[in-house]
């Protein structure tokens, strides 16, 4: 369970993706040991939502990571399910535009 297993892709180290990646990557060492590989979806949970908020932010990410470890159970769905190049929700393309400038 090595860090090559999250997104290796080039993003901004802001003080907020820092933050929200690394709260990810202590729990990917140290609780999800404990939990076991339950994840329905692929990427599993942790490494989706540190590719989320490293790709699209602390807000937009945890968001993208609220929803999808919400249909993360058994009555939900399973398979791959990548994080969304673009964000589709109109407010959080006008952060990405905000940031830009």
């Amino acid at each position: 369970m090595g860090a090559g297993r999250n997104w290796q892709g080039d993003w901004p180290n802001t003080p907020g993706r820092l933050i929200g990646t690394g709260l990810i990557r202590l729990y990917q060492i140290t609780l999800s040991p404990i939990v076991g590989r339950s994840c329905r979806h692929l990427p599993t949970c942790s490494e989706y939502g540190y590719e989320a908020i490293a790709r699209h932010g602390l807000v937009s990410g945890s968001w993208l990571t609220f929803w999808r470890v919400l249909k993360c159970n058994p009555l939900g769905t399973s398979g791959i399910d990548p994080v969304p190049e673009r964000m589709r929700w109109s407010i959080w393309r006008m952060e990405e535009k905000e940031n830009r400038k």
